[in-house]
């Protein structure tokens, strides 16, 4: 059978929970997200000749119109219109299948270990309700912000503007930062963050710079040859930006009077880590979160991802840490930490992009306590921005931005 974008492994689940799983991880287009239909002709799920499956419409709006190809947007092979096939398949599951799936939203997945949401208050019974972006809107997408604000998002990615400014409601807005190294441009985006006042900054991991905008696309400054390969970033309340160097093993405090584009200062804050990644500043409490990606450890039988959360106080003293293993100890799962966010409770929110789930610490300080928020929907989370009673993720599995919420919704929209 065709190759689907990945239908994760379930374990023991009731049949209807299954049947919701085969209809979300198989039945739907996962570029447009519209559900697979053999009666309209651009629903048709398609073959392409590496074996992943699109709809009619996708594979017609991603191919060139003269050359009549396109680049499969899940694992980059170059596939020719003339050579896709109906996919009788999908086409006969979804006739025996879609009148009986459930209609409500079903529960946050388990995950391998066996992460099960709680019931009562303490889930936030979290609902996707909002889906935008996609393969061509956005290409292979790394950080995610959110101007507080306004419910501006804004995402860098492999575009040939690496910026995209969206309302909350996902309408792009802007897009600048043209692919280059010229005064303006951005090489190789990794990370965004958006100043109190709407600046934004870029880590550039191509030019090894940090390089700021205003919401306009406007070039304010870059700061350079202060880092080796910056990484992650986040701001502070006062503007301050927060920057991780992987190579250097440093979290820095860069100051900027933003007006005249000018670098006030620039001191380390945190030396002695280790490839350093996601930085998350928390602006009820003014601590720093670092998660430190550590070399992979192979074991006789598998190969595990070592991370490592940091917490610092605002004056940048080690407040609390844990890694992957201690969390395990402590749950009956695996969680493969990847980013890290704060709500503005000051809770602890982590991303683990391998088994697509988001899950919160809670109050560190007061020992973690695990508790899976989304499960459903999540291919690759890489990003995370907290807005109100918005979870924002960024999905680089299917190069999208996820909107969860409190409250149900009928399904998700582009």
């Amino acid at each position: 059978m065709a190759k689907s974008p990945g239908l994760p492994h379930r374990g023991s689940l009731s049949p209807e929970r299954i049947l919701r799983e085969i209809q979300i991880n198989l039945l739907e287009c996962k570029v447009c997200f519209e559900m697979f239909s053999p009666q309209q002709r651009e629903r048709r799920p398609q073959n392409l000749s590496c074996g992943h499956v699109l709809c009619q419409e996708c594979i017609t709006a991603l191919s060139h119109p003269l050359l009549r190809k396109l680049e499969c947007p899940f694992c980059r092979q170059l596939c020719s219109v003339d050579s896709t096939s109906h996919c009788q398949a999908l086409s006969d599951l979804h006739e025996l299948l879609v009148s009986r799936s459930p209609t409500s939203s079903s529960p946050p997945r388990q995950a391998n270990g066996g992460f099960v949401m709680p019931t009562g208050l303490a889930c936030t019974a979290l609902h996707l309700h909002s889906v935008f972006g996609g393969w061509g809107t956005l290409i292979n997408p790394t950080g995610i912000a959110v101007l507080g604000s306004s419910g501006t998002v804004v995402v860098v990615h492999d575009g040939e503007k690496r910026v995209v400014v969206f309302n909350v409601q996902g309408k792009k807005l802007n897009t600048f930062g043209r692919k280059g190294k010229a005064n303006g441009e951005i090489c190789y985006p990794v990370d965004v963050a958006v100043t109190p006042s709407g600046y934004v900054v870029v880590t550039d991991a191509g030019d090894g710079a940090v390089k700021v905008f205003t919401s306009r696309g406007n070039h304010v400054l870059t700061v350079k040859d202060s880092f080796q390969l910056p990484w992650g970033v986040d701001t502070d309340s006062s503007g301050h930006i927060l920057v991780s160097d992987v190579q250097a093993g440093t979290l820095s405090q860069v100051k900027v009077d933003y007006s005249h584009g000018v670098l006030l200062e620039h001191q380390i804050a945190v030396a002695d880590l280790h490839c350093p990644k996601v930085v998350a500043y928390c602006r009820a409490t003014g601590n720093t979160a670092v998660m430190e990606h550590l070399p992979e450890v192979t074991h006789p039988t598998e190969r595990h991802q070592h991370r490592k959360l940091k917490v610092f106080t605002k004056d940048f003293h080690l407040l609390y840490q844990t890694d992957s293993f201690s969390l395990m100890l402590q749950s009956s799962g695996r969680l493969n930490m990847y980013g890290v966010a704060f709500d503005r409770d000051g809770d602890v929110i982590v991303t683990d992009s391998n088994q697509g789930m988001i899950c919160s610490l809670g109050k560190v300080l007061n020992n973690p306590v695990l508790t899976p928020l989304v499960g459903d929907h999540l291919v690759r989370p890489v990003g995370l921005a907290l807005l109100n009673n918005l979870l924002i993720i960024l999905d680089s599995g299917d190069h999208t931005v996820k909107i969860y919420s409190a409250k149900s919704h009928t399904g998700p929209t582009m």
